[in-house]
């Protein structure tokens, strides 16, 4: 399996979870992230990884899924009716298209708290 694919993968098995009364809410927090893309941030910071010490590549798909959850959040937040007010993103209407303006900028803001949250879970040695 190439590292893109062990990414997706990765990706999808851990995508943020948060059961709301809003009825779209959790899975807005995925779209995006599911929409594909080349997923080069986190694709670039494993390759790195793995060239340095393969052992710890499986371990930093949590600061990978950090890293592509915090780009996310800003194509999110720069797709937005305020910014560039775009209705595609990776051939995926965008969210605040495809729900409202409001979900949009919740979305993104989750995903950029969580990105931080997922880093912090990483089984790395601190000094990593």
């Amino acid at each position: 399996m190439s590292l893109l694919e062990d990414f997706v993968k990765f990706l999808n098995a851990n995508l943020p979870k948060a059961p709301s009364f809003h009825p779209y809410y959790e899975e807005a927090l995925g779209v995006m992230l599911k929409a594909g893309g080349k997923h080069f941030r986190a694709l670039l910071l494993l390759g790195v990884v793995e060239n340095v010490d393969k052992s710890l590549t499986q371990k930093a798909m949590r600061v990978a899924l950090g890293l592509e959850m915090m780009h996310t959040y800003s194509l999110i937040h720069d797709d937005l009716p305020s910014m560039d007010n775009a209705s595609l993103r990776r051939g995926t209407p965008t969210l605040h298209v495809t729900y409202d303006e409001t979900t949009a900028i919740l979305a993104g803001d989750a995903l950029n708290t969580h990105a931080f949250y997922e880093i912090s879970r990483a089984d790395l040695p601190a000094q990593t």
